[in-house]
């Protein structure tokens, strides 16, 4: 249990703040309620940009890293589709430092053509070396364009093309700043060796006076239900055939979207998993083999991807994998595979709460998804899960009209 005290600013901000004595240190964590799925279809890319750009400096701070080195901290951020994510640790007795760091470049980072043209490159490096460069590297754009055709999940974080980065203008960069970096759109969390009265004092004095920002949000299109598979075929530079089986999911707010986690735990968490065991150590049919959920806001993708042993046909693969899917939809899965899940599942949870960061990130991506409380009533919620319910949802995910299939094969 993560016992926290909210505060909302007059502003918009909503501040989270958690105490733990158990550690000397203190986390920040800012969460802005911006990903992928907020840029333009001519202009993807831009949310990934500026988890580079905001470390470019600002009004008071021209070098994001040195006063925070200075008092003895680290820094990073991460992007998704849904929303974009910075923080800092810090000597508890240097929260401050943080505090004003992240409230300048709110309020007045640097964004000029120079920055801009520094960060362009490093994300254009990042698109060539990660997506064009590296084998199956552009999985994410073929899966994303074959699973959605309106919402714009269909590019990925990275963009869509460098072009898009390569294109950006000063006028364009300021403008989607301005729209989503705002007190209003964003959840300041501090988990740490902090007094909470101190804590929310300070971000008071360092947020309260930034304009909140617009707060609206547009509605997003939403999809046409799939009637009919897909499948893609692709010849590139890649050592060895690859399979990806992609289904939608429920939205991470919807009720069935924990037996589909689950289930993806039952197919290939850990080397007892259905997949590994039986397709990879047993049957000997794939050299590697996971299966992963996205857990995006909206509908998301349950992917199964795998690389056929040498000898095994595509066809004799994707037949084995569907035979497994079969299975859940066709049998319960036992109550005793269940439990075992369920109790690593919850275990992970328990073990991740010793992390002041953790905590911090927590409290942001709960409080952006619907409200922090949620963090800790979600294990009961895994824990209540039943193996009707896993083969109930098995039976409406699993089928073949409504999954895409990618294939890599060398050129």
């Amino acid at each position: 249990m993560v016992h926290f005290t909210r505060s909302i600013l007059p502003n918009g901000l909503r501040v989270l703040v958690h105490e733990d004595r158990s550690t000397p240190l203190a986390a920040v964590n800012i969460t802005y309620y911006v990903g992928s799925r907020d840029e333009h279809p001519d202009k993807t890319g831009f949310a990934h940009l500026f988890e580079h750009l905001m470390f470019s400096g600002s009004k008071n701070v021209p070098d994001f890293d040195d006063p925070l080195q200075r008092a003895g901290g680290e820094n990073n951020a991460y992007t998704t589709n849904d929303y974009t994510t910075f923080y800092e640790i810090v000597p508890a007795g240097n929260l401050e430092v943080a505090l004003w760091l992240e409230s300048d470049r709110m309020l007045a980072l640097n964004i000029s053509k120079k920055s801009l043209d520094v960060q362009r490159k490093v994300v254009v490096e990042e698109f060539k070396e990660t997506c064009l460069n590296e084998p199956y590297g552009d999985c994410w754009h073929h899966l994303s364009d074959m699973m959605y055709q309106a919402h714009p999940y269909r590019w990925p974080v990275i963009g869509l093309t460098p072009e898009h980065i390569e294109r950006a203008t000063v006028e364009d960069v300021r403008s989607f700043y301005q729209r989503w970096y705002t007190p209003s759109n964003a959840v300041l969390s501090i988990a740490g060796n902090v007094d909470t009265a101190e804590a929310l004092q300070l971000a008071q004095k360092w947020f309260a006076d930034i304009p909140a920002g617009p707060s609206e949000r547009q509605p997003l299109q939403t999809e046409t239900p799939q009637s009919t598979a897909i499948r893609k075929e692709v010849r590139s530079n890649v050592p060895v055939p690859a399979i990806f089986l992609a289904f939608k999911t429920p939205a991470r707010l919807e009720s069935d979207f924990y037996a589909v986690d689950l289930l993806s735990d039952v197919l290939a968490q850990g080397h007892s998993s259905r997949l590994y065991r039986r397709l990879l150590k047993e049957k000997q049919l794939f050299s590697q083999i996971d299966a992963y959920i996205t857990a995006n806001i909206d509908p998301g993708l349950l992917v199964i991807e795998g690389r056929p042993a040498d000898g095994v046909s595509i066809d004799d693969a994707l037949a084995a994998v569907w035979e497994e899917l079969n299975l859940l939809k066709n049998e319960a899965v036992d109550e005793r595979e269940l439990k075992k899940i369920q109790h690593r599942f919850e275990s992970t949870i328990v073990f991740s709460e010793t992390s002041i960061l953790n905590k911090a990130q927590n409290l942001g991506f709960y409080e952006i998804l619907d409200r922090a409380e949620l963090m800790n009533e979600e294990v009961d919620t895994y824990l209540a899960v039943t193996p009707a319910d896993m083969q109930r949802v098995a039976q409406e995910i699993f089928r073949e009209e409504v999954s895409a299939t990618l294939v890599y094969l060398p050129e």
